[in-house]
């Protein structure tokens, strides 16, 4: 049942369950940024399909979706979500917010958070903390750095005043993750050149094998799960959910794009670089039917994107304290970049990363990469509340 924003009476929140509903949830961005010239449209399959069909991610994690109205027209919207994986802190369960979008109007922000809220705390959510579009493991952090040029692949972008907006109600700055920009033709520093020399003799890099690519992407999230397992807000891949990413990734990407290290025929580090899809869809407005789909394969597979994005990336834990650590990362960038810069890449987003990762950092920044995008994550605590049944439960609803 939809229930109007204490702050104004124009204003009620209602769940995304009807198509028209889901349509204003999909569509309300195009309105928010129809001035900005950096923004990109998604894919409109592929956003239905994240925070409505998103089975893999419905296993272990329950989401409601609302979309606010004013005077009847769509001027906001906020998931909530609740995962089953997600470590909590000394407070309890941490909830979590995302999809926001909204018009620059503090009842509407209200409303949305309000609504999101009382969703949490009836479920026993301590705190909640976002955004996150809608895991970890895919979109997360909002926009405060570099507004002006567009997003890469699986990034967000936001207006201004989202910012501001967002700690009016109330929210303090949990992390900042940045992202880095480097040409793939850098020249790498001496040092590095000599571990690698050096590591060549026990180390082997090698791309993604077509013919072996189930084992080389279970291998893959192996590596993942292990190398960030003991990272802040970490949360490992499921076999379903990385099985869908691997479908992403056979489709979009050349088999040398991945690059694995292995020793003695283990792998131990691997890196993943997609091509910078954004690059390529920013006319479509979202849409692949009648013509965007030819369009989209002719550009992917004829003119291909001129930049790309280094998403995945994981060296095994019991390699990260020794020498060999940051060479195995030196080894597998070096592989990609060679690889990017054949195919005509001449720019690449790597991130994101956390703030204070600095040992990342330090490898990141030694091959010449600068800082190009900032992106915060914010948490506050939730006050009890009385149980709301104001929201659908999307994992309840998705067959």
């Amino acid at each position: 049942m939809a229930r109007p924003a204490p702050d104004s009476a124009q204003i009620e929140v209602r769940p995304a369950e009807t198509g028209r509903e889901r349509r204003d949830f999909l569509h309300l961005p195009a309105r928010i940024y129809a001035g900005d010239s950096a923004w990109v449209a998604p894919l409109m399959f592929e956003q239905k399909q994240r925070v409505f069909d998103n089975k893999p991610l419905f296993a272990h994690c329950s989401v409601a979706a609302w979309v606010a109205y004013r005077d009847g027209a769509p001027a906001g919207r906020i998931t909530a979500q609740l995962d089953e994986m997600q470590p909590g802190d000394e407070a309890g369960p941490i909830g979590y917010f995302g999809m926001l979008e909204a018009e620059d109007d503090a009842a509407v922000f209200a409303a949305l958070f309000d609504t999101a809220g009382a969703w949490l705390r009836a479920r026993g959510a301590a705190s909640v903390r976002g955004p996150y579009n809608l895991s970890i493991n895919e979109e997360i952090g909002l926009l405060v750095g570099n507004f002006d040029d567009p997003p890469f692949l699986m990034m967000g972008h936001a207006p201004r005043y989202y910012g501001p907006r967002i700690e009016a109600q109330g929210f303090g700055t949990v992390k900042d993750l940045i992202t880095y920009k480097v040409r793939p033709d850098f020249t790498a520093p001496e040092v590095m050149q000599k571990l690698a020399t050096r590591a060549s003799r026990t180390v082997k890099i090698r791309p993604l094998d077509r013919s072996n690519k189930a084992a080389d992407f279970e291998a893959m999230r192996d590596i993942f799960n292990d190398a960030w397992s003991d990272n802040w807000g970490f949360v490992p891949f499921t076999e379903e959910e990385f099985a869908e990413t691997a479908k992403v990734l056979s489709l979009l990407l050349p088999h040398d794009f991945i690059q694995i290290a292995e020793i003695d025929g283990r792998p131990v580090a691997f890196i993943a670089a997609f091509p910078n899809l954004n690059e390529l869809i920013g006319d479509l407005r979202g849409r692949l039917l009648p013509f965007g789909w030819a369009r989209l394969l002719w550009r992917l597979k004829v003119r291909g994107a001129t930049s790309a994005r280094v998403a995945l990336m994981g060296v095994r834990r019991e390699h990260q304290h020794s020498r060999l650590g940051p060479t195995l990362a030196f080894l597998v960038i070096d592989a990609v970049r060679k690889a990017m810069v054949q195919r005509g890449v001449t720019s690449v987003e790597m991130g994101w990363v956390l703030e204070d990762n600095d040992g990342m950092r330090h490898i990141i920044e030694a091959i010449g990469s600068t800082v190009y995008k900032r992106y915060r994550v914010y948490q506050k605590a939730l006050r009890d509340a009385p149980p709301q049944d104001s929201a659908a439960d999307v994992r309840k609803q998705t067959p």
